[in-house]
């Protein structure tokens, strides 16, 4: 351990004084690592797959990683971003196999000398013949010597041309000859199959409203619905003795509050193709979450008021113009709801986005009528309420207990982050949100009604410039976390990172591979976990030497998107199980028991 933690420092200090990517050899001319393309094609034909790869040749004594880092090793996994004409794609193949070594004296496995990382490139069936395209490749990664190792970000690119004849390349044709086929064509049968299996299994349009209802009756018990939950008891405690048709309207203002909401997050969803939750994929929403959360739960605690015709967010329906406060309830508990997928829910949401857009707006709006009926119930049947406590002084207690779930909330949000910003950024956004809550603070303590205006008048000009200078210092920058190591162990369990090259790797070697499709904005996810702790399930994981990839949608990818799409479910948490020999993985629920992972796990005995 102590010398991971000593080759971290040294990787680290020689990264700091480094004057640029190049590390200096001999003379101090030339470069560690030298990057280009090559193709198998000189022209290349429409609809056509065929193979590139990245050409990496590193100086003497020079190493880089490969994609996935070994436990215990040290090391940094190497990443290829391609940037491809309109309409093309790219689809990793294995990649070739590390040497071992030692690096400042810890075990590693990487590359050396010159090595090719292999790809199939699809080109776009309207492509026209004699177009001139350019491929594009960024190489980040790490490349060391014995002494000091320097992260790298290299760019290459290689000039092809569309042709009605595909011309070979002679001069890299033994590169390409050891290198995998293209299966972008087998692959596209293989998908065509797929498809032709979900056409006969798709569940009926009735079975799927059914399941888009119950889902959203679900989401009322799901832990990221709990702050709302809080703030209606309170609200429908206040309704007793209330005019019945104000009752009722109320529970109709909340309701359409919902429907607009997942009608607006729906549209999007189907329109563009968004995946459900996507807006917490954005670091800046996150953290307008984790400001509008702290606001409110110290409105709750009592550090200030806020009037009911503002945001009292369901708060005071006794006042005779309150509908806004519900109107805006409805809004936040669709918000809320966005992280948790339910049970029924991610079969539906999965479905909804193949539908003709009229039928997915249909099950949007089934949704979202499952989440508001048990309040629009209870406005509509006021007899219900009598069975609830009467009003009195324990609501200020119950309100001011309720804060607390707020400011667990806002914690949570600030870990989401963490995952989307790092170093100071993340700094700023913590010391911005002590800024935000001063100026509660200041707000509530003179801002009251007894003081003289002019003392109200200055601390609303503080006030305002305590919200702007917070959300102006903490607003989050638009970088990419990168990890240092590509494992993560959690639980007892080790987790690759997931691509889909290492996925059907992996299961070529006749290998099960359990994928954990998660986001750490999805609290769904963050409570299934939990099982993962069971010695039995750590147990069934060593015993068949199964391979567990965790695909992290926390941040946008697309992969990853298409990837639990194909599997028929349109949102996290999707965990599924594929076994080597058998046609269609194991797809668990979204809630994980370890009873129901185990069940699943014990379906490789009998392959």
């Amino acid at each position: 351990m102590f010398r991971q933690i000593l080759a971290v420092c040294v990787i680290s200090t020689a990264s700091l004084s480094a004057q640029d990517f190049g590390l200096a050899i001999g003379d101090g001319k030339k470069e560690s690592i030298a990057v280009s393309i090559v193709s198998e094609f000189k022209t290349v034909t429409p609809s056509s797959p065929f193979r590139v790869a990245v050409k990496m040749v590193h100086a003497p004594h020079f190493h880089t990683y490969g994609k996935v880092i070994a436990k215990g090793a040290t090391g940094k996994p190497t990443k290829l971003t391609w940037t491809l004409p309109e309409g093309w794609s790219a689809e990793e193949l294995p990649w070739p196999a590390t040497t071992s070594f030692e690096s400042f004296g810890v075990k590693a496995d990487g590359y050396e000398g010159t090595v090719f990382l292999p790809v199939t490139i699809t080109p776009r069936s309207e492509s026209a013949s004699g177009t001139a395209v350019k491929l594009q490749v960024n190489v980040d990664g790490l490349v060391c010597d014995d002494k000091s190792c320097l992260p790298f970000r290299k760019d290459a690119s290689l000039d092809l041309t569309i042709a009605a004849t595909a011309q070979p390349e002679d001069s890299v044709k033994d590169v390409f000859a050891s290198l995998p086929s293209p299966t972008a064509a087998t692959d596209a049968k293989r998908t065509t199959a797929t498809s032709a299996d979900e056409s006969n299994s798709a569940p009926s349009f009735l079975i799927l409203m059914i399941s888009a209802f119950l889902g959203g009756l679900i989401l009322n018990i799901m832990p990221c619905v709990f702050p709302v939950l809080g703030i209606k008891i309170v609200s429908i405690v206040q309704q007793a003795g209330e005019d019945r048709k104000q009752v009722v309207m109320h529970g109709m203002v909340y309701t359409l509050g919902i429907l607009l909401s997942f009608w607006v997050l729906g549209g999007i969803v189907v329109a563009l193709g968004k995946a459900w939750g996507f807006q917490l994929q954005s670091a800046g929403f996150n953290f307008s979450l984790a400001i509008f959360f702290l606001v409110f739960g110290l409105n709750m605690a009592g550090v200030f008021e806020i009037g009911a015709s503002a945001v009292g967010v369901g708060q005071n329906l006794q006042a005779k113009h309150g509908y806004g406060g519900s109107f805006f309830s409805g809004l936040l508990a669709t918000l809320v709801s966005t992280p948790c997928s339910a049970p029924f829910l991610g079969t539906a949401l999965g479905f909804a986005v193949k539908l003709p857009g009229p039928q997915a707006m249909l099950l949007f709006t089934l949704i979202g009528l499952g989440l508001a009926s048990p309040f629009l119930l209870l406005s509509a049947f006021p007899s219900f309420v009598k069975v609830l406590p009467r009003p009195g002084a324990w609501m200020e207690s119950f309100k001011q207990g309720m804060s607390f779930l707020l400011f667990g909330t806002v914690a949570y949000m600030l870990w989401v982050l963490t995952s989307m910003v790092e170093g100071l950024a993340l700094l700023w956004i913590m010391l911005a949100l002590v800024l935000i809550a001063m100026c509660c603070w200041v707000y509530g303590r003179w801002s009251l009604p007894h003081l003289a205006t002019s003392t109200r008048t200055k601390a609303f000009i503080v006030s305002i410039l305590l919200a702007a200078g917070g959300i102006i210092l903490g607003w989050p920058p638009k970088t990419e976390k990168q990890g240092f190591n590509g494992i993560i162990h959690e639980f007892g369990v080790d987790w690759q990172p997931w691509s889909e090259s290492f996925v059907k790797e992996q299961l070529n070697a006749g290998k099960p591979v359990y994928i954990d499709y998660t986001a750490k904005w999805c609290l769904t996810c963050q409570v299934n976990k939990r099982v993962y702790r069971a010695a039995e399930l750590q147990s069934l994981f060593r015993k068949h030497e199964i391979v567990t990839v965790r695909a992290d949608f926390t941040n946008e990818a697309p992969e990853i998107k298409k990837s639990f799409e194909s599997l028929g479910k349109g949102a996290v948490p999707v965990n599924v199980l594929h076994i080597p020999g058998k046609k269609e993985p194991v797809i668990l629920p979204e809630l994980l028991t370890v009873e129901n992972v185990s069940a699943a796990l014990k379906q490789i005995e009998t392959r």
